[in-house]
């Protein structure tokens, strides 16, 4: 098959989405039995998540995606889905741009479970704050059950997904991998998670990524990736203390990078969040201080491949500025280009940390 025709094929394909499996929890971060308001028993959280998350044993890597302020969640599923499977597209089309996709015998088949929880408020400074402190609320340890269900999610998916039988052919055909993608506060509830999936290691090590892996974490997340994350530029620093290694800490379980993107567009976490908490996001200016070193690029083209040197960093900032600019009418709205990350540039970064872990 030519690429014409290639391209033909997956703009079909495309067309007829494939919605993404879907989990809801509610203002405590409670997992909610699918179409009704009542909260899973936390006793009964690995049987409900057998009974409504079976991984396709074909799939090849599975996405955790968490979406953020001002999603409806109708759109937050098929946001999810419109990402993967243009990932999905661009690899079919151009393979050559994805070496290690292409390379480790196995493809492309990407598998999607979209987190949705309630995010909508007016557009204004209160309803910021709302969801702002909506987040938090469902985040705290005491009272907030957001990262231990997102954590068992995890360990569940892990402990699931096909392992290989030696961990040396992990890169190769046996292994599905295991990648977060979070959009504004979905970014915040993804590195609870991830610190919280610590407290449950289990399953096999990733090869890609030149990170050290830890035998007392095997469980890892193979790459994380925050479009537009709502909060402070100090996060890493004030509220994900153990996400990162440091001495005498293992650290989370995560074996890749944390990429976040950010655009000086984006008025959610600029206007709004500079005055909602005195500073700008990560999401309009990128990570501050944090405990790890730091690299930035820019957000590439879907023609122009990304570099192991690009990628394979503790936190990498990804200035999107020239694309996430939102449309006349949008750039001056009360989120700006908040939510402008649709895009199949997007999807070109998605698609390439998933080619480089292997």
């Amino acid at each position: 098959m030519n690429r014409r025709a290639a391209a033909r094929k997956s703009a079909v394909r495309t067309a007829a989405l494939p919605r993404a499996v879907e989990v809801d929890l509610d203002e405590k971060g409670r997992l909610l039995v699918p179409g009704t308001p009542t909260p899973v028993p936390t006793a009964r959280l690995t049987e409900h998540l057998a009974r409504h998350l079976a991984i396709p044993p074909r799939a090849s890597d599975i996405y955790v995606y968490v979406h953020g302020w001002q999603t409806a969640p109708g759109t937050a599923a098929k946001t999810a889905a419109t990402l993967v499977q243009q990932a999905r597209t661009l690899y079919e089309v151009h393979p050559e741009r994805y070496q290690g996709l292409a390379a480790d015998g196995r493809g492309y088949r990407p598998w999607c479970v979209a987190v949705r929880w309630p995010s909508s408020s007016l557009p204004t400074l209160a309803g910021y704050r709302r969801i702002r402190d909506r987040a938090h609320a469902m985040s705290t340890p005491q009272t907030g059950h957001a990262p231990y269900v997102l954590a068992h999610l995890l360990g569940y998916l892990d402990e699931h997904r096909a392992d290989p039988k030696e961990p040396a052919v992990l890169a190769n055909r046996s292994g599905q991998y295991l990648h977060l993608v979070g959009h504004s506060f979905g970014g915040r509830f993804l590195c609870e998670a991830v610190q919280r999936s610590a407290e449950r290691p289990s399953g096999p090590a990733v090869l890609g990524w030149s990170m050290a892996k830890d035998p007392r974490r095997p469980f890892t997340a193979d790459s994380a990736l925050i479009f537009q994350m709502a909060a402070p530029r100090d996060a890493f620093d004030r509220l994900f203390p153990t996400l990162f290694p440091s001495a005498g800490r293992v650290g989370a379980p995560l074996s890749g990078p944390l990429v976040l993107t950010h655009s000086r567009w984006d008025r959610a976490t600029g206007f709004w969040h500079l005055r909602a908490e005195g500073t700008s996001g990560i999401g309009h200016a990128g990570t501050g201080v944090a405990p790890v070193p730091q690299f930035t690029t820019r957000i590439r083209p879907v023609d122009v491949p990304y570099a192991p040197a690009d990628l394979d960093h503790r936190i990498v900032n990804v200035d999107a500025s020239r694309l996430y600019r939102g449309g006349r009418r949008t750039r001056l709205a009360p989120a700006g280009a908040h939510s402008d990350f649709r895009r199949p540039e997007s999807a070109h970064l998605m698609v390439s940390l998933a080619s480089l872990a292997r």
